[in-house]
């Protein structure tokens, strides 16, 4: 009897691991050369989005073709991704002091650009925001000696903040003098990404305490900055940023 349970109990343990490591790595499926392609790719299920400093381009995923190019005032585009009929992008004014965050929205119609949202100057430069678990999450990030202060802000629909994290040392040791570029929930988990590392950080809400929980490096074929879900294969897209090209990945 106390084999079969301590069996039992070493089985359980065993299979929560196995089921907290996931996939190590990420390979690419699908390439398209996009100049825009410097700072975040996005896509839906017909069109990929390149998001370049100041514009936006909308790809046809099927045959890689420029269908257009956003119009609007934008200074510093960073991560995007779609909600609604809309793409949503990180958007400030880096490398400007006093830093000023705001969210920009593009229209996927007109190709308009306008402000969504603006966060005045939050304390950090607004690099990816998200929707998870009913609410928005926002990371503001810091740069050379500071860029250990970059934090996530968690906020509900009125954005009013109701939590604040901060990042494991295991990660930022990693940046240099950058920050986190990229970050989006998959399967309940945060994947986090530097400026210009092929890797993302797995991470999770700590259970006590506000500093984030490292799970694990993951490996993938685009270079670190804003990348997103891919909602038609389920997958993740992103950029290379020095051969201006979108990038689709998979689980391997």
């Amino acid at each position: 009897m106390f084999r079969t349970i301590f069996l039992l109990v070493l089985f359980s343990i065993g299979g929560r691991v196995r089921a907290d490591e996931g996939p190590q790595h990420w390979s690419a499926t699908r390439i398209i050369p996009a100049p825009e392609a410097h700072q975040a790719a996005a896509a839906d299920d017909q069109f990929a989005y390149a998001i370049a400093s100041s514009t936006i381009a909308k790809y046809d995923r099927s045959t890689g073709e420029r269908l257009a190019v956003s119009t609007g005032d934008a200074q510093h585009l960073n991560s995007g991704f779609l909600r609604e009929g809309q793409l949503l992008c990180a958007h400030s004014n880096y490398p400007k002091l006093p830093e000023q965050s705001e969210i920009k929205s593009l229209n996927l119609k007109t190709m308009q650009l306008t402000t969504y949202h603006s966060f005045g100057n939050y304390g950090g430069s607004l690099t990816w925001v998200v929707r998870h678990d009913d609410h928005w999450w926002c990371n503001f990030a810091r740069y050379g000696k500071h860029n250990r202060e970059t934090f996530l802000v968690k906020m509900n629909d009125q954005w009013q903040e109701q939590a604040r994290y901060t990042y494991p040392e295991t990660v930022l040791k990693e940046l240099g003098n950058f920050s986190l570029s990229g970050g989006l929930w998959l399967d309940n988990h945060l994947l986090v990404t530097g400026h210009d590392d092929p890797v993302v950080f797995r991470l999770r809400l700590p259970r006590e305490g506000t500093v984030l929980e490292f799970i694990d490096t993951q490996s993938v074929p685009f270079t670190g900055q804003g990348f997103a879900v891919d909602p038609h294969s389920g997958g993740l897209i992103g950029i290379s940023r020095a051969k201006r090209q979108i990038v689709f990945a998979a689980q391997k």
